[in-house]
């Protein structure tokens, strides 16, 4: 291993590796049903078992981060001279079955909670942890491997939007509310603009490993296009709930973190297949956005239940 590990603790390498900055996909999903099912004022909500279903949510996604990270270095995918990772295994400051066995630990422990779920609400609830399972490990495990089939964005927008915030919703009331799925979808196509930042970024060095992602399919043109219809579909979305009667106009108050959107915007305008770190950091960028909008989308949820 790299000299440089043994100056530091195994802690800040596991923090490292995990990558939580991207925690934001799945803890802001598990609060919005929270504050849903709050503002709703017609069910009962056991408030002891937010902190399973939260950290059994983020146990889920390091799981996924973790599994992910080996099966791209594996690939390939990740070398010295890509971005896309968090650079532990590429930097040679963990061994590649480290990671993975990682990953498999924290994938366990989020079942173990899980259990927890499966007393208090039925096998019912079994389901969602099981479609959690197949979308962390199959991402870029075979034999599905989505990630490098294009079919990343589907599977990101499916895991932190409706089936996230339906087996929120359940584990907090034991109850299921349709739609539920509507009111995730602005949060959900900020955590796929999170994915797509980064593999517009990727495009050369995908298509140099063979992996197919949305972006290298459809070129660094029409990416633009994705990432723009992504993060202003996040605001048109909202005012649709609006105009539906899903949501009530408070939750407008989601159009204050507009200015990052239109910053990351021409950010976008920036990219370059040959020059990825013109937007090396736009992941991040998005991911911090979408905290932003994710607190304020909360914030109006809440103010509809006060108001």
């Amino acid at each position: 291993m790299n000299t440089i590990s043994k100056d530091r603790s195994k802690a800040s390498l596991y923090f490292q590796a995990i990558r939580p900055f991207s925690f934001t996909a799945s803890v802001t999903t598990v609060l919005v049903a929270a504050v849903s099912a709050y503002a709703y004022n017609s069910y009962h909500i056991d408030w002891f078992l937010l902190p399973v279903v939260l950290f059994g949510a983020v146990l889920f996604h390091t799981s996924s981060n973790l599994i992910s990270e080996y099966n791209d270095y594996i690939q390939k995918v990740d070398r010295e001279d890509t971005f896309g990772s968090s650079r532990i295994l590429v930097d040679n400051l963990m061994k590649p079955k480290q990671v993975l066995y990682l990953g498999y630990i924290a994938l366990a422990f989020g079942f173990l909670l899980g259990g927890i779920l499966i007393y208090y609400r039925g096998v019912e609830i079994l389901y969602y942890g099981l479609a959690g399972m197949i979308g962390a490990v199959f991402y870029t495990a075979k034999p599905f491997r989505f990630k490098y089939n294009a079919l990343g964005d589907l599977m990101v927008f499916l895991m932190f939007g409706p089936i996230l915030i339906l087996g929120s919703f359940l584990g907090l009331t034991g109850s299921v509310r349709t739609d539920l799925i509507w009111i995730s979808v602005p949060v959900a196509l900020l955590v796929v603009g999170i994915l797509h930042a980064n593999n517009t970024r990727d495009i050369k060095h995908d298509s140099e490993a063979n992996v197919n992602t949305v972006a290298s399919v459809i070129g660094l043109k029409n990416s633009r296009l994705e990432y723009k219809f992504l993060v202003y579909g996040a605001y048109i979305s909202a005012v649709l709930l609006v105009v539906f009667r899903v949501l009530d106009w408070y939750i407008l108050v989601v159009f204050l973190s507009l200015p990052g959107a239109i910053k990351n915007i021409k950010e976008i305008e920036k990219a370059d297949i040959d020059n990825p770190q013109e937007i090396a950091m736009l992941d991040v960028k998005t991911a911090q956005h979408h905290t932003q909008f994710g607190l304020l989308y909360i914030i109006g949820i809440l103010l509809s239940a006060f108001l």
